[in-house]
């Protein structure tokens, strides 16, 4: 029993207690073990690399380093920051990132836009060119002539013309256009607005789900963290040469992981929050072919 705002005694609803069956048991700890195994499989390696790190290279050459540092250090990051070399690579990156993502949204989007609309004369032929690249490409070689013939080789803009367009996202985004009721170019043409306008204030601002998931902030800096990965291809052999090194307080395998946590820290911590953005951008992306 208990008592309302009034006062008045009332009954409490009696809850009727669901009794599981065993076969509910077995699944729920089926399923607890294999998120847990998966859990412990995704991150031993992450936390093996930040161990090996933060541990003084002496001592990492002697193996058995699992989740924590013997003889912790910071000596390796010491290293790396204190390198030119790593600050222009990062100067790189971040412009590289800046310009190629507003480079590569302008230049894809518009192209997603022109081809989104029905109007466009040759609009199926258009799209029969844009696909026949992500079949078959040029190759290597042709490939270089064609930047070398473009003044690009040994520029920083290497890194962004030719990933101005981008067919696979254009294609996702002229499907998200598509969905994007027709009343709304509808009554921006009844005002005058031209197609400049109808693409930059109409379609843009509603469109920030896939603009999010075509950004390419998270892809550029996964590309600028192979270095990383080659350095960690190293690793084995990383540990021989670290066995000439006794006595010093970094060797090469604990470089390597050093790096590789500095690369893959950007991506950890951008990504929580893009999340929603790019599963809300796909699905939307995905209603209209």
């Amino acid at each position: 029993m208990a008592k309302n705002t009034e006062g008045v005694m009332i009954a409490k609803p009696h809850r009727t207690k669901v009794k599981k069956a065993t076969s509910d048991y077995v699944i729920v700890v089926l399923m607890v073990v294999i998120v847990s195994v998966v859990a412990i499989t995704t991150l031993f390696p992450f936390l093996n690399a930040l161990a090996i790190s933060l541990n003084y290279a002496d001592d990492t050459i002697l193996g058995g380093i699992t989740i924590y540092p013997r003889r912790f250090t910071i000596a390796n990051y010491k290293n790396i920051f204190g390198q030119t070399t790593i600050w222009h690579a990062y100067g790189v990156t971040f412009a590289r990132t800046i310009l190629g993502t507003i480079g590569g949204l302008l230049v894809t989007g518009s192209m997603a836009f022109a081809l989104s609309r029905k109007g466009l004369v040759g609009r199926k032929g258009y799209t029969v060119l844009c696909l026949i690249p992500m079949c078959f490409g040029g190759g290597l070689i042709p490939t270089y002539f064609l930047i070398k013939t473009l003044g690009l080789t040994n520029t920083f803009w290497v890194y962004i013309v030719p990933s101005l367009v981008n067919v696979w996202n254009m294609l996702l985004m002229r499907s998200y256009f598509q969905s994007i009721p027709d009343a709304l170019e509808d009554s921006a043409r009844i005002d005058g607005a031209n197609y400049f306008t109808i693409f930059f204030k109409i379609f843009w601002p509603v469109s920030k789900p896939i603009v999010a998931t075509m950004t390419s902030v998270l892809l550029s800096i996964i590309n600028e963290a192979s270095f990383a990965e080659r350095m960690a291809a190293m690793g084995t052999d990383a540990s021989l040469i670290g066995q000439a090194m006794k006595g010093k307080a970094v060797n090469v395998r604990s470089i390597t992981m050093a790096t590789m946590i500095t690369s893959i820290v950007p991506i950890v911590a951008i990504y929580p929050f893009l999340q929603r953005f790019f599963i809300k951008g796909i699905m939307i992306g995905s209603i209209k072919g």
